[in-house]
């Protein structure tokens, strides 16, 4: 199954935002951290655009000298920006990261509320959604009422107008009011997607198994995905399409910077690699993705931030 012409080859909606990401200590012992460009379906777009696919997104920002680094950042990178709204009653949302050392991270963020949570329902350019071949989302639009109906009629848009839709839900614990909830919105998006990226600890969050074989298996039963894949960090990726199953070990890092923006990149190139050859994929060109996906990951770990890093890769 190729997909059709047209203008867009991929439209997502969702959080733009700026991730704090933390550097070296200052001479006076005080932490520091770079304002980096970031915001999960940002990043798709960005790897997307790297590769040379035409992408735009939807979402909204405040107008402060923040948004307007975020929208003159995405239009840099070649993100088309028509769907991006600035709005001056809300501050753009930002998220501390803090590296553990394991090499894991910690957020924090500040978006109580933040411009991204208040796109409205009416405010989502359905056009650039009909005109796209894939419609790409997460669930941090779906945390709030406004955002959530925003949402819910992207997607409805995108299923209406034949559109494949891609979801990542991207959990992230300390936005949810409630982990039920949470798992609410989780399983909504992989019971209403086309192609669905999933990481392990995810997939754990959802099922309650460690084994990542299991996991994907009772994920596979409940979702509508013609396409899954799930990410298990250093230790690679695994695949499921069109009856077919694959594993990829991941690519070894000897100095990790920041794995902000990982799951995007590979997320991106798995995208990318569906618009050239389709969903009914078979063992071979599954082992071909992953094998793309996991080396452009790795080498996003490489560097600090992900929204402008990724077109260095």
């Amino acid at each position: 199954m190729f997909l059709m012409e047209k203008k867009y080859d991929v439209v997502a909606l969702g959080e733009l935002l700026v991730d704090m990401a933390e550097g070296p200590k200052a001479e006076s012992g005080n932490m520091t951290f770079e304002a980096c460009p970031g915001g999960a379906p940002c990043n798709v777009l960005a790897m997307l655009n790297h590769l040379g696919k035409q992408v735009a997104f939807i979402g909204k920002v405040g107008d402060d000298f923040l948004g307007h680094m975020l929208k003159n950042t995405i239009e840099e990178v070649g993100i088309d920006s028509t769907g991006l709204l600035v709005d001056g009653n809300y501050k753009t949302t930002l998220a501390f990261v803090h590296k553990k050392p394991d090499g894991d991270r910690d957020f924090s963020f500040y978006r109580n509320p933040g411009a991204d949570m208040m796109l409205k329902k009416d405010e989502v350019d359905l056009n650039l959604i009909e005109s796209a071949k894939i419609f790409h989302f997460g669930t941090l639009s779906t945390t709030d009422k406004e955002v959530k109906e925003a949402t819910f009629e992207a997607v409805k848009k995108a299923k209406e107008s034949g559109v494949l839709v891609s979801f990542d839900p991207n959990l992230r614990e300390p936005l949810w009011r409630s982990l039920d909830d949470a798992k609410e919105m989780m399983l909504w998006g992989i019971k209403n997607c086309d192609i669905l990226k999933i990481s392990d600890n995810e997939v754990e969050f959802l099922t309650g198994k460690t084994d990542m074989k299991a996991g994907l298996e009772d994920i596979k039963a409940i979702s509508s995905a013609k396409v899954i894949f799930v990410t298990l960090g250093k230790d690679g990726s695994m695949a499921y399409a069109n009856g077919n199953y694959a594993f990829k070990e991941g690519f070894k890092v000897e100095n990790v910077v920041d794995t902000t923006g990982a799951g995007d990149t590979f997320c991106g190139t798995a995208l990318s690699y569906i618009l050239d050859v389709g969903v009914e994929l078979s063992k071979e060109q599954l082992l071909e993705l992953l094998t793309k996906a996991n080396k452009n990951a790795s080498e996003i770990t490489k560097k600090k931030g992900a929204l402008k890093a990724i077109g260095e890769i």
